[in-house]
């Protein structure tokens, strides 16, 4: 059990892990995009998004994988689509505050780009709640990930995850067996513990004192 759960956290925290960058760099970048340039960009992604935030997260997992088929890479595709709208949602509205602010009119009159003004105007501005935004989006992946494995749709056999080492020791906890609690108090603890982390780090980065 000792051994399956250290291989089965190398596979859950790295597939997770990499669904979360993916699913920031699509919903970050699209974010400040639609914020900088507004128009017929901004509606039509907007309503892109809309659409699908309007379906049940765990539902649109199901029927995605249920039509592409289980597997890591399509695993990884579907969440980091899915949760890059809510990355999607916060880049647009902190980027849009900042895009009215004088400094940045003061760069468009200078001429600057639009990549130049979101790299070294925007970003810079809206770093804090993207920084918890990625602790808090890596937390609900690394759930999801956890029950979607509980659900039978998680990594193939013989590859160990949290999830489906829960599931398969379900049926112990009927006779008094500690044993699904092992994982499952796994998949709780580096949840926890990812969030303390980005609190600390957010309060590194406040400059305000203890």
């Amino acid at each position: 059990m000792l051994s399956r759960l250290i291989w089965g956290a190398r596979n859950t925290v790295s597939i997770a892990l990499i669904t979360t960058v993916l699913a920031f760099a699509i919903g970050a970048i699209a974010g400040l995009l639609a914020a900088a340039l507004g128009g017929w960009f901004d509606l039509i992604l907007s309503r892109i998004v809309d659409i699908l935030m309007a379906v049940p997260a765990l539902i649109f997992t199901l029927l995605a994988l249920s039509a592409l088929g289980p597997g890591v890479v399509n695993l990884i595709l579907v969440i980091a689509v899915l949760d890059s709208t809510r990355v999607f949602r916060l880049a647009r509205a902190t980027a849009m505050n900042v895009m009215v602010l004088d400094y940045v009119e003061a760069a468009k009159l200078r001429g600057e780009g639009t990549w130049w003004i979101i790299r070294r105007e925007v970003l810079p501005n809206i770093a804090a709640p993207l920084i918890a935004e990625f602790g808090l989006r890596f937390c609900f992946v690394f759930l999801t990930i956890s029950a979607l494995a509980f659900l039978g749709l998680g990594l193939p056999p013989p590859m160990a995850d949290w999830g489906s080492m829960v599931r398969d020791n379900a049926s112990l906890i009927t006779f008094g067996d500690v044993t699904p609690l092992l994982p499952a108090g796994a998949i709780a603890l580096l949840t926890v513990a990812v969030n303390f982390v980005v609190d600390w780090m957010l309060h590194r980065a406040s400059g305000l004192k203890d």
